[in-house]
């Protein structure tokens, strides 16, 4: 996947979904949020889609299904050990989405001058 090709709209889309915001939030520190695993590394290898589902409390394929959008735009990356899936956040999509955001935040305060509306 060429993450040129995903706009930043695609990523604040795929986060739209409180599921989807919750995982993500939940994989930027894996270890306090996931037990230690017998197959992987939380950090180095991502969190089993076992623990994820469990944690979220839904069907493991609507948590597949919510990974796979995560992953389709370059937020989480994914890697099979064994007979399971581990996922794994990208912090460098992250950090575009917010870096976007701030200078869309930046530009709305610096427009802020009392004058008409546009």
């Amino acid at each position: 996947m060429n993450n040129a090709t995903v706009s930043v709209a695609d990523i604040f889309r795929a986060l739209g979904n409180e599921h989807r915001l919750m995982i993500v939030e939940w994989l930027t520190d894996p270890r306090s949020h996931f037990p230690e695993q017998q197959d992987g590394d939380l950090v180095e290898d991502g969190v089993c889609v076992g623990f994820i589902t469990e944690k979220i409390g839904l069907s493991q394929p609507t948590v597949t299904g919510h990974l796979h959008t995560l992953s389709k735009v370059g937020m989480v990356t994914s890697k099979r050990i064994k007979n399971w899936v581990f996922y794994k956040l990208v912090p460098q999509r992250l950090d575009e989405a917010k870096t976007t955001l701030s200078a869309y935040m930046a530009t709305a305060s610096g427009s802020k001058t009392g004058g008409e509306p546009g």
